[in-house]
């Protein structure tokens, strides 16, 4: 038997783009046999595969480490199938509208009656309940609808989104977190239950620095600020200009700015009262920022890191992605590896980030094709018949 924490689960997984896709992945990640049940032609995001292939990069990504099945909803035959599907499985998880499921007679009140023991995950962008919850939901609308839009860009310029869907992927860690949070509960109870995971809630957490900033300057909201701290409070905080590109400079104590200046070689300012305190050089962030953009400038990335580093102060690149693809730090710990997949060749695809010491490695698979696992999973874990196997592709339930 595998030495892996979810060995022996079976997941069905409805999952589409990146959100539930992420969740699910990191559970096949930790062992669990997570079944991809994807309509007949294949899941939304396989519609954005460039030419000539089966599946966007995304999916390849995302998806690694799946069995995959077709099954159409909307046939009797279908939902019938899933019911007996339920009945062996440990876990539903989907990321549909809400309502979606149950309109289709395969929602929770449905499926937890077949199978008590079921834990069903609902992952949405406004949750189940209240008056937002029928708001269409993408990454892009979430940023927008939770006030992080509003915070993110130049004072001078619109909102923006951030480079990275990255609410997806924050929705998708609190997803899988009920899920597991819910089979152990399960496992100690003999009971399974329903588990959703609202997008816009799962983001607010991250809103707490600009929140305190809100409350200390009186309850008025703060602005855009581009790379620097909400409301300019903190000094040096920033992205600054290099000799081959750009720095994330950040200090958190008075220590630091004076490690800082041991870096960039002025001592000489450590008892400069324009910059001993963080006030003082918020009051004169000008030439706080100045002094510090007038040393990077001069100097290459892979310097001003070495300086800082030598000094103990907070400091990071900026890399681009063909960078972070062949990170050696990422490929050293096997968060990245190289797999040879059916439409991409040799590419870099992420593990989970969960490392589970002690336990065994669990071998990348490549994401399945559509419906690749039909006569496996239902002819060899389910224990359907040739005959029904044929019956169901003919009226195209799989």
């Amino acid at each position: 038997m595998p030495d892996t924490p979810l060995d022996g689960f079976v997941i069905l997984d409805f999952t589409q783009f990146y959100q539930g896709p992420y969740a699910t992945m990191m559970a096949a990640k930790a062992g669990a046999d997570v079944i991809k049940i994807e309509p007949p032609k294949g899941e939304s995001l396989r519609g954005m595969a460039p030419p000539g292939k089966t599946g966007s990069y995304p999916v390849a990504a995302l998806n690694a480490n799946k069995r995959g099945v077709t099954l159409d909803l909307k046939q009797e035959a279908g939902r019938e199938l899933l019911k007996r599907m339920v009945l062996k499985a440990d876990a539903v998880v989907e990321n549909y509208s809400p309502g979606v499921m149950d309109r289709l007679g395969v929602g929770w009140s449905v499926l937890s009656e077949i199978n008590p023991k079921l834990v069903y995950v609902s992952g949405t962008g406004f949750g189940l309940s209240g008056p937002d919850r029928d708001n269409l939901a993408m990454d892009f609308t979430i940023q927008a609808a939770s006030g992080v839009m509003s915070l993110t860009g130049y004072a001078d310029g619109p909102p923006l989104r951030t480079g990275a869907p990255y609410v997806d992927i924050l929705g998708g860690a609190h997803l899988y977190a009920g899920l597991v949070t819910a089979l152990l509960q399960r496992e100690r109870t003999g009971r399974g239950r329903l588990v959703e995971i609202a997008m816009v809630e799962a983001v607010f957490p991250a809103l707490a620095t600009a929140i305190d900033q809100y409350h200390r300057a009186g309850q008025k909201v703060p602005g855009r600020t581009g790379n620097a701290f909400a409301n300019f409070n903190r000094a040096p905080y920033n992205v600054y200009e290099a000799s081959d590109g750009h720095v994330a400079i950040i200090l958190v104590t008075e220590a630091q700015w004076q490690n800082l200046l041991g870096a960039m070689g002025r001592d000489d300012l450590k008892d400069d009262p324009k910059f001993i305190k963080n006030d003082a050089r918020v009051t004169h962030y000008q030439e706080t920022e100045a002094l510090v953009s007038d040393w990077t400038k001069a100097h290459t990335r892979a310097e001003i890191f070495e300086a800082t580093s030598r000094f103990k102060v907070p400091c990071a690149p900026v890399r681009d992605l063909e960078e972070m693809l062949n990170d050696p730090h990422m490929h050293g710990r096997g968060m990245l590896e190289v797999v040879d997949h059916y439409d991409y060749g040799p590419v870099v695809l992420p593990n989970s980030p969960l490392r589970f010491h002690g336990a065994d490695k669990v071998p990348t698979k490549v994401s399945p094709r559509v419906g690749e696992h039909n006569d496996e999973v239902y002819g060899g874990w389910l224990g359907l018949s040739a005959g029904e196997m044929a019956r169901l592709r003919e009226t195209g339930a799989i």
